[in-house]
């Protein structure tokens, strides 16, 4: 499969597992987790065809890890994202002191005055480096990265959960926890 496709089968997975299932017909458990062979006979159904052996191919060679499969090699699910609602069943963790956000200029304002809100997904996703955190701004434009003071957060009660590739998740970020560039 070439990256052209690797990337569009990326993204049609991950708008049926992390936000519209139904829309193919597709039932995700309480977990997020689908079985592979409804997956796949849902995709024939709405006109796209992928096998077992290019599904297996987008889960390994995906870059961010964004799906998961299960032990027993018959589900998969979304690491993380979802604007629907599911428990990954992760456990909180104790969070790095700092952790990182990427955005965009245009976002700062509301940024400041409210904090950063999981807006249509059940979290804020937030990364471990700003190399990571830039890459995710810089997909809405020039990135500004931002440092949350996440050991703060946690002192004062906030729950963080990793996510299995690495995404760090939160409810919220209140305004008085990031720190602005500059």
């Amino acid at each position: 499969m070439d990256d052209r496709q690797l990337k569009k089968f990326s993204k049609y997975l991950s708008r049926h597992l992390r936000h519209d299932p139904g829309r193919i017909g597709l039932v995700l458990d309480e977990g997020g987790w689908a079985d592979i062979d409804a997956l796949l006979a849902a995709c024939r159904r709405a006109g796209v065809r992928i096998g077992r052996e290019q599904l297996a191919e987008v889960v390994e060679r995906n870059d961010k890890r964004r799906f998961a499969v299960d032990p027993t090699g018959s589900r998969i699910r979304a690491s993380q994202g979802h604007s629907i609602r599911v428990d990954l069943g992760l456990a909180p963790v104790v969070p790095p002191a700092w952790l990182f956000h990427g955005t965009v200029a245009g976002s700062l304002g509301g940024i400041r005055a409210e904090g950063l809100r999981p807006m249509s997904r059940q979290h804020v996703h937030l990364s471990p480096d700003r190399e990571t955190a830039a890459r995710v701004g810089a997909r809405w434009g020039r990135p500004v990265v931002l440092s949350v003071d996440a050991g703060a957060m946690h002192t004062a009660g906030h729950p963080f959960w990793r996510s299995d590739n690495g995404v760090w998740l939160t409810a919220a970020v209140p305004a008085g926890f990031v720190r602005f560039p500059g």
